[in-house]
């Protein structure tokens, strides 16, 4: 079996990793989006749902079957071990997935697989995983504007989720290669991207 890269991917909210996650994937990576498969996993009749409801109550999942994301942020800002409690069930799930997902990868013949984990820095066991990872930076105030106009959200809102994560001085501590996405044209970061893929062998 050839050898196949593990790329991880990571940036803060806002940086336009999910764009470069894209672009990687048009140059041949295959990508294992993190947060798609916790969606999946918490999604109606999921496959975390029953843990949810044993450990939280039904008044945590919807008539249709799915985590009540509502109930469950509202509680993770009056309860702080809510969120552990619920990461404690999520997270070996999405892992089982990413897992699968890679071994499926590499069996196919993918060159590179790219982990497209937003908590990355956070989770602190992913770096040890990777062959290398990709940071997409950019500045605090570019992000606030970017998530503002796509998510309709206030910029304290907006904010709040900036400082749950970790902050851009720990992300590009860990980064073997960062694309700074900040005031870039679409043309300009595909460039920035093809640049980076060439250096890890894309």
């Amino acid at each position: 079996m050839q050898y196949c890269l593990r790329l991880g991917l990571t940036g803060g909210i806002g940086s336009g990793k999910s764009t470069v996650a894209q672009m990687l994937q048009t140059l041949g990576a295959q990508v294992v989006d993190a947060d798609a498969i916790a969606r999946q996993v918490t999604a109606p009749h999921g496959a975390a749902i029953e843990s949810i409801r044993a450990t939280f109550g039904p008044a945590f999942v919807t008539p249709d079957g799915a985590m009540d994301r509502d109930q469950m942020r509202a509680l993770a800002f009056t309860d702080p071990d809510a969120k552990k409690r619920l990461e404690a069930i999520v997270h070996p799930l999405v892992g089982q997935d990413i897992e699968a997902q890679y071994q499926a990868a590499r069996v196919a013949g993918a060159r590179c697989v790219v982990f497209d984990i937003p908590l990355l820095v956070e989770s602190g066991h992913w770096r040890s995983r990777l062959d290398k990872v990709l940071v997409v930076d950019c500045l605090e105030s570019t992000q606030i504007i970017r998530v503002m106009a796509r998510n309709q959200l206030s910029e304290p809102a907006v904010r709040q989720i900036i400082q749950a994560q970790a902050s851009r001085a720990q992300r590009l501590a860990v980064a073997d290669a960062v694309i700074f996405n900040d005031n870039l044209t679409l043309v300009q970061l595909q460039r920035e991207v093809q640049k980076v893929a060439k250096n890890f062998g894309l």
